[in-house]
């Protein structure tokens, strides 16, 4: 049931486009000037809608090279200060799995979970089935990508892992604790199939992880924003994709990913998706 009806379409858009643009909830609602509750309420319906929506759309899809990392976070409280009963309840280190298109910079799918071997499975599972031919696929080093792979795609695809290799910072002082470590060089890890070593890269994924955390306030490092749930941390992801892939013109494309995918002819508006999701309560397919 779409219930935000104490809110006109436009009041509606202007929220989801604050949240979508970096805002916290707190400064959401301040600029808007709505209850918090409200504001929840609503990214958590346009979130759901907008997680169905894709998973139903995003399907076929004609990628020729994909890119695939993990991006953390974390829920009520960082993992090492979660008890386990709050562990039950979805709190501690949240990683979102994602998948890259290179060329249409298509977010192909997206999963926030742990960081194990079975989020791996999972993940690389629900990639497969999306893609419509065989795809040049390119991770990082992480361990658990080597069988999730292989369980996936078994010998139909070119795959390879790109191994970063950090150095020590030059400067060891305090005021260069939260400065990344200087990468030094790659190494090509595990090759199945042909992959082009021109394109064995994480480039694009990992500026996309850039953007999701300039987007998304909640995954802002050293600051007091954090996902208060697992649920709102999981809407605020689907909403994020959702104006990433239909909504936001890519600077270089000049169209949106899901506009050079193939899978739209225009740039969506908020309004837009409102529309979808208010579609979606009655019923209707939409396309």
């Amino acid at each position: 049931m779409f219930i935000m009806n104490s809110l006109n379409i436009k009041r509606k858009a202007a929220i989801l486009a604050l949240l979508c643009e970096g805002n916290s909830i707190a400064s959401t609602c301040r600029i808007t000037g709505t209850a918090k509750n409200t504001v929840i309420r609503l990214l958590l319906e346009v979130g759901e809608a907008c997680d169905a929506y894709q998973d139903r759309t995003l399907r076929n899809l004609n990628c020729q090279r994909v890119q695939c990392d993990e991006i953390w976070s974390f829920v009520g409280s960082k993992e090492k200060n979660t008890t386990k009963a709050a562990k039950k309840k979805g709190n501690g280190d949240a990683w979102t799995w994602t998948a890259i298109d290179a060329d249409s910079k298509l977010i192909v799918s997206w999963l926030v979970g742990g960081r194990d071997a079975g989020y791996a499975h999972d993940f690389m599972q629900d990639v497969a089935a999306r893609l419509a031919t065989r795809v040049q696929l390119t991770v990082d080093g992480h361990r658990p990508y080597l069988q999730a792979v292989a369980d996936a795609f078994g010998n139909n695809i070119d795959f390879a892992q790109l191994i970063k290799v950090y150095g020590q910072p030059h400067d060891s002082t305090d005021r260069r604790r939260y400065s990344p470590a200087e990468c030094s060089g790659t190494i090509v890890g595990k090759v199945v199939g042909s992959p082009d070593f021109d394109h064995i890269s994480t480039s694009y994924v990992e500026r996309q992880n850039l953007t999701m955390r300039m987007s998304m306030r909640r995954f802002t490092r050293l600051t007091n924003a954090f996902s208060k749930k697992l649920a709102n941390h999981e809407a605020a992801v689907a909403l994020h994709f959702m104006y990433y892939n239909f909504c936001r013109q890519h600077k270089t494309l000049r169209v949106t990913p899901a506009m050079q995918a193939g899978i739209s002819d225009y740039i969506w508006s908020m309004e837009d998706v409102l529309n979808m999701v208010e579609t979606m309560d009655r019923g209707v397919v939409t396309k």
